[in-house]
């Protein structure tokens, strides 16, 4: 099997820089499943407690104790649109439980906040965290140990993550992810965008902004634009974690219902199996490099850049930000979706979709096919599509041919030859550039910078009209010690705004910009972050800066000796400690790691030191 050069050794250096700690992981995993199912040994108490509200037929079976039983950890909530459609999910998977003999429970739900609602708000200073947040509901709600293999039910931002670090760290139970689907397209993106710009531009009032906005966010499902949300649906499928071609259906339609019935099928025949893969074997070095590669090619989110590294340490796996750099060097970008295009998820899916994607990228040598999945050993069943025949599930080849090539391409004609993800470094520090969707005349700044310590100050100052001229946005003090590193999205329309009129503009910022990074040059969790002493904090107001995404340059263009002598800017943060509940974060950002380690709270050495 052809596999590209770069692909191989990238997929080595992880392996030879993380063997320790996956040995480590593996060994503790081992342990674990070698115990077997606790409900087999614990007191006869303990287990009637988990057993007591229970139907009287499903109380005889899990009495006995031959046969699986499935635990469901569920992101419910009817707030988000994205898990609105969980709310039926439960009985789903009970009832095909059931007819397959088996039983199945709620283990427990986790939270899970919507980026969208608190976007710009103080809200969002706890969004990141409640990644964590997740992966320890997801921790307690397992840790009754009932449960012979998991499905998991989630789909938005740091849900999917935060469930699969969890996940992970119970890595020697059989795992299914459960998608719910994108909700169906509404007004196009490029007039959602359109009208968000004229706002910023004050051309158009509140009242237009919010008809435009609930035209595009109208119903059940997944937002429907490529942001992290729809990236997490990616990259479980090729991943080999959820059904194949299982992301991008509807909630609502047949097909959704059938795929969350077969989903519930695979959970108990991996959980019947003794010799079945569990998740720990599932997610090695092969699936965290495809789920790298699958970023790359469909121009998801940057946010990956932070969530793909924790959720590869949950398992052991060592991966950091030169990895990601090498691999888009070489990896094709097949995949125009919004932000990175005109066309949402649903004309992505109907052009050929995840299949089609999946089957370029192994037929071009960029996907290890040799891995376990959740249907047992090889990625290529990945290539192809669910559908009904007859109102049966079936799956199918993915078309041969893309069904729209200005959404989706074949790897031989590429929108562009690499995945458009840099890593920059310099005398700022280290961070991430997402230009997929950035002008290459775009891609190169140098010009003054000018220094924010909040977006609230930036958006100010252009509604003064002082930004009107080339300049570098430096927004510091946002990273995940100093205020939990909110996403910056609402600072996008007034920067492409500016942009839009002739200005050469970008941003600099130890922040996240979100999965909807666009059209604006944007170097992002910059590391170290400025509230760790990063060099940000040596930034002036006036300074030249070099922002260069071809050659990956992030330089300040002051004299080695001036900047030597300068003293850090602090900056006071007592502001982000308290109120909407951040006061309950602060252990949080107390220990929290560098974005390119994670940015998590967590001690995944397994005793290696």
């Amino acid at each position: 099997m052809f596999l590209h050069q770069t692909l191989v050794d990238v997929t080595d250096r992880i392996r030879a820089r993380s063997h320790d700690r996956r040995a480590a992981y593996l060994d503790l995993m081992h342990r674990a499943r070698q115990k077997g199912v606790e409900r087999s040994h614990i007191a006869c108490t303990n287990v009637a407690h988990a057993y007591a509200a229970t139907p009287a037929n499903d109380k005889l079976v899990l009495k006995a104790a031959t046969v699986p039983n499935l635990g469901i950890v569920t992101a419910y909530n009817d707030m988000l649109s994205a898990h609105q459609p969980y709310e039926r999910y439960p009985e789903i998977i009970k009832d095909e439980a059931r007819r397959a003999g088996v039983t199945a429970q709620v283990a427990g739900g986790v939270p899970a906040m919507c980026d969208g609602v608190t976007q710009g708000q103080t809200g969002m200073e706890l969004s990141l965290f409640s990644r964590d947040v997740i992966a320890l509901s997801t921790a307690v709600a397992l840790s009754h140990r009932v449960f012979d293999a998991n499905l998991y039910l989630g789909v938005c931002d740091k849900i999917v993550p935060g469930l699969l670090i969890a996940a992970l760290r119970f890595g020697h139970l059989p795992g299914v992810f459960v998608p719910a689907g994108p909700m169906v397209s509404g007004i196009s993106n490029s007039e959602k965008a359109k009208v968000r710009q004229q706002f910023a531009e004050g051309k158009v009032g509140r009242d237009a902004l919010l008809e435009s906005e609930m035209a595009s966010y109208h119903s059940a499902g997944t937002c429907t634009f490529y942001g992290t949300a729809n990236s997490n649906q990616m990259l479980l499928e090729i991943m080999g974690l959820q059904l194949p071609g299982s992301s991008f259906v509807n909630p609502g339609t047949p097909l959704r219902d059938a795929l969350t019935r077969a989903a519930t099928r695979v959970a108990v025949d991996l959980a019947r199996d003794a010799t079945a893969p569990a998740l720990c074997h599932i997610v090695d070095e092969r699936v965290i490099v495809n789920a790298i590669v699958g970023l790359l090619a469909t121009g998801g989110s940057t946010n990956h850049t932070i969530h793909l590294v924790a959720i590869a340490r949950a398992a052991g796996i060592e991966v950091n930000w030169d990895d990601f750099n090498d691999l888009s060097a070489v990896v094709p970008l097949l995949a125009r979706v919004y932000p990175n295009g005109k066309a949402d998820v649903n004309h992505f899916h109907a052009a050929g979709g995840m299949g089609f994607l999946v089957r370029e990228l192994l037929d071009a040598g960029l996907l290890h096919e040799d891995v376990q999945t959740i249907l047992g050993p090889g990625l290529r069943r990945w290539a192809e599509e669910p559908w009904l025949d007859n109102g049966t599930l079936a799956w199918r080849d993915a078309p041969e041919k893309s069904h729209d090539p200005e959404v989706l391409a074949p790897a031989g004609e590429p929108f562009s030859p690499d995945g458009g993800l840099r890593l920059v470094t310099g005398n700022i520090g280290r961070g991430v550039i997402k230009v997929s969707a950035v002008a290459p005349e775009n891609r190169v700044v140098r010009a003054p910078a000018i220094v924010f310590e909040s977006q609230d100050e930036l958006i100010a100052a252009f509604k003064r009209g002082e930004l009107e001229r080339d300049f570098v946005a430096v927004l510091r003090f946002q990273g995940p010690r100093a205020n939990g590193m909110p996403e910056l999205h609402q600072l996008t329309p007034a920067l492409a705004s500016l942009q839009d009129r002739g200005f050469k503009v970008a941003l600099i910022t130890d922040g996240r910009m979100s999965g909807a990074s666009g059209k604006v040059p944007a170097a992002i969790h910059i590391s170290p972050e400025a509230a760790m002493g990063g060099p940000l904090t040596l930034l002036r107001t006036g300074d030249t800066i070099l922002l260069d995404a071809v050659r990956g340059k992030l330089e300040a263009e002051v004299p080695a000796d001036r900047w030597a002598l300068r003293e850090p800017v602090t900056d006071d943060l007592s502001g982000n400690r308290f109120g909407c509940g951040r006061e309950l974060f602060s252990g949080f950002r107390h220990l929290a790691d560098t974005p390119e380690r994670g940015a998590f709270t967590f001690n995944f050495d397994d005793g290696v030191r």
